[in-house]
Formats: C-alpha cells, sequence, structure tokens
C-alpha cells in the first residue's frame, strides 16, 4: 500500500523465536507488577509478543499536570498507607500502585502480511477504562485482527495503561518528551523482530487511535510527547471527553499535514461538536463520515449513532471500524 505517508524502507529478515503464554490464551494471567514473560506467537492473523518497556506508561511518579483541567499540578501518587503508594480518582475510589499503576506490558504485532521492505507505518494504539491488552484489546475489542484484516502495511504498538481499573491516567505520556523515549524503544524492539530493518522503523510514520479514556495519552503525546512531526495520522473512537484545547491546536497546527478522524457515539457527541466548531471558527474545513482517502489535511467526524460506549470498536458500523479506517489509508 503506497501513499504520501510512506517513505520506503530497507529490506528486512524476520528472525522470531521462543512461545507467549499470555492470557486469553494458554496458561496463567500475566500479573500486575511482575516481569512479563517476553516471546512471540501468533493471534489473529499477526505475529504478537507482549514486551515489558522502560518507558511505558507506568510506574509514574510524577505529577498530574492539568490536574481536571483546572491548569494546576498535583503528585500523581496522593496515597501513602504504610509504605503502599496509590492514586485517588473521582470517580474509582483509590487505586494501588502495586495493583493498576506498575504494568509495563506493551503489545507489539505485525500481521502475518507485513513487509518491511514496503512504506509500512506504526498505529500506536491507547485503549479505553476497564482494559488489559489480552482480554480487551486483543480479545474483545479485536484490534489486531481489525489491522490484519484492513491490508494496510503496518504495525501495532499498544502500552498497558492502568490495569483494568476506572482510571485514564496518562502515566509517562503526561511527560514532556514521553511519547518520543516510547516510541524509541518501541523501535528498538520491533527491530528486534525484524532485525534487517531498524532503520526503516526509526523512519515509519505514526498513526496514533485512541480509545475512550486513552484521549488522555493522545492528548498530551501531541501536545508535549515529542517526535510530533512523524505523526501523520490521529483516530478517536468515542475519545473526545476531554483536552479539547490539545486536539484542536494540534489539527490547527502539525495536523495540518496529517488526517484527523473522530468517530463517536452519543456518548461523546457534545465533545465532538465542540471541536469541530471551533475547528470550524478557526477555518479549519471539515467532512462528515469518511472520505475515500485518509490523505493529509482530512479532517473527518464520524456520527455512529446510539452505538453502546463499551462495544464501539466492535459494534460502530460494519462492526469493525478500525479496520474500515486502516483500510483507507495511504490511498
Amino acid at each position: 500500500m503506497r501513499g504520501r505517508f510512506f517513505g520506503r524502507t530497507q529490506g528486512a529478515g524476520l528472525a522470531l523465536g521462543g512461545a507467549l503464554l499470555m492470557a486469553g490464551c494458554a496458561g496463567p494471567a500475566v500479573q500486575p507488577g511482575q516481569p512479563t514473560q517476553t516471546g512471540v506467537t501468533s493471534i489473529d492473523g499477526a505475529t504478537v509478543s507482549l514486551a515489558s518497556f522502560e518507558n511505558s506508561a507506568f510506574p509514574y511518579h510524577g505529577v498530574i499536570p492539568n490536574y481536571q483541567e483546572t491548569g494546576k499540578s498535583r503528585p500523581f501518587l496522593d496515597v501513602d498507607d504504610n509504605g503502599r503508594l496509590g492514586h485517588s480518582s473521582s470517580r474509582g475510589g483509590i487505586h494501588w500502585e502495586d495493583q493498576t499503576y506498575s504494568d509495563r506490558t506493551v503489545l507489539l504485532a505485525a500481521p502475518q502480511s507485513f513487509d518491511p521492505n514496503k512504506p509500512g507505518i506504526i498505529i500506536v494504539f491507547f485503549h479505553g477504562n476497564n482494559a488489559t491488552l489480552s482480554r480487551d484489546v486483543i480479545a474483545r475489542q479485536q484490534i489486531v485482527r481489525q489491522l490484519a484484516d484492513s491490508g494496510l502495511n503496518a504495525v501495532l504498538v499498544a502500552p498497558q495503561l492502568a490495569v483494568d481499573a476506572q482510571d485514564s491516567s496518562a502515566g509517562r505520556f503526561w511527560s514532556p518528551g514521553g511519547f518520543a523515549a516510547f516510541l524509541g524503544e518501541a523501535q528498538t524492539k520491533l527491530g528486534d523482530l525484524y532485525p534487517n530493518a531498524r532503520g526503516a522503523f526509526r523512519r515509519m510514520p505514526v498513526v496514533i487511535v485512541a480509545y475512550s479514556g486513552g484521549y488522555l495519552p493522545a492528548a498530551y503525546s501531541l501536545a508535549v510527547g515529542g517526535d510530533q512531526s512523524r505523526v501523520r495520522g490521529l483516530v478517536l473512537l468515542d475519545a473526545l471527553y476531554g483536552e479539547r484545547e490539545k486536539f484542536v491546536s494540534w489539527a490547527e497546527g502539525p495536523g495540518r499535514s496529517a488526517f484527523f478522524v473522530s468517530a463517536y457515539s452519543t456518548s461523546s457527541r457534545e465533545g465532538n461538536q465542540a471541536v469541530r466548531a471551533q475547528l470550524a471558527a478557526a477555518g479549519v474545513p471539515t467532512v462528515d463520515g469518511l472520505p475515500a482517502e485518509l490523505t493529509p489535511g482530512v479532517v473527518a467526524f464520524v456520527d455512529a449513532g446510539s452505538v453502546e460506549h463499551n462495544d464501539f470498536v466492535t459494534s460502530a458500523w460494519g462492526g469493525a471500524p478500525l479496520r474500515d479506517i486502516f483500510s483507507r489509508i495511504g490511498g
């Protein structure tokens, strides 16, 4: 698949070995705070690895910038119970670091059709609340399957955020340069799978996809994360619940050389309408629905109607909205 988003890559050979026991397959679930067993397996038409990262979202001992969009900051871990650290959430009570914010796991997936000899793309996926990578991102929401079925020559990188919690905390993605550090490590890990394509991964453009509460790490990745020039696309799936100004600023500035798709149900309709109005006021043209091709400068809003928010990623138009979106990237 070719298009203006892609650059040519170097030749590569695939080097794979070992086996991965994953939750949702045979073997016990990976427990938060424990080292992740690194290896590879085949799932949903893709080569999949769960890798432990130094630069994933958590652990995080910094501050929350712009706490509840007040412009003020506060420590993220603001609870200390005899040395056990936690984060107090207005929605979910206290979440303990050892249970919720210590998992360094990152999902790496490449469709079996992925060819690093051809123009490629890195998809970074930020999941929503109450999620784990194996149970929800892979099994329930079928993110890997949707990418594999789309035909897009791309790899998927998805960090574990708050583990199975009603929490949207961005962790290290709140930090200046946090996204660039994460992306740099992802490129290294992908290069371990494709040793002859290390340079190719460093040059690949990036598309950020955020579902629901994943809007928060996405917003800060765009605003302060670094490597913004590599971001050639943004996809929000029922996700405009906050930090609207960051998305508007990106769309008005760096996003003009990228595409922006925001699909929504009644759950996030208000936020989408507000952002679209701000973009119109700033002279940024928008369209209803998905165009045939997602090319630089496209800003599309897709009203999916009264789809259940929790099932949006597998129930919005056609039942596989990401497959449809991915298939339109790159011309």
